[in-house]
């Protein structure tokens, strides 16, 4: 089982094997984590977005690209479900987990940095997004060692380690 943690701060600036991109279904870059993973990692991350995603990613799948200029080898693409226009099939959102964790370990990732998916702009209610994270995290077998979500405020990161201690 993998070791999970927990960090404040910026995902584009955490070294690890490979950083997972809450992304859209179009792959082309956009708002939030996924904007910021297309600006640092720049324009070679959007080129094999287009190249291996022609029709984008569906909701709740995963797949890899290069990593550009971001500290890690690999992004892992996946699109979480968007609660705020009525997606709200929790399945999928334990999908993005157990898909960017099978993605990882075709690529022999041994460390991997998580956002907290569906939770920003897509409005999946924080304490269900934590919760579905960390139970399928620990759930599904995995090569991956180290699992780190990186919380982008104060509050999200301190609700992800009280989860972690339950």
């Amino acid at each position: 089982m993998a070791t999970i943690t927990v960090t404040l701060g910026d995902i584009t600036t955490v070294p690890a094997d490979a950083i997972v991109n809450a992304a859209n279904n179009q792959m082309r870059g956009g708002g939030g984590v996924d904007g910021a993973i297309h600006r640092v990692g720049g324009p070679s991350v959007l080129a094999d977005c287009i190249a291996r995603f022609p029709d984008g990613l569906a909701t709740g799948d995963a797949g890899w690209t290069t990593a550009g200029e971001l500290p890690a080898r690999w992004v892992i693409h996946t699109v979480g479900p968007n609660f705020s226009i009525g997606e709200t099939d929790r399945s999928l959102l334990t999908s993005c987990y157990r898909r960017a964790l099978a993605v990882a370990d075709e690529l022999g990732v041994r460390s991997i940095t998580f956002p907290l998916i569906s939770a920003g702009v897509y409005g999946w209610p924080k304490e269900d997004a934590i919760r579905a994270a960390i139970d399928t995290i620990s759930a599904v077998p995995t090569s991956v060692e180290v699992v780190t979500f990186v919380a982008f405020d104060e509050a999200t990161r301190d609700a992800i380690e009280a989860a972690l201690t339950r």
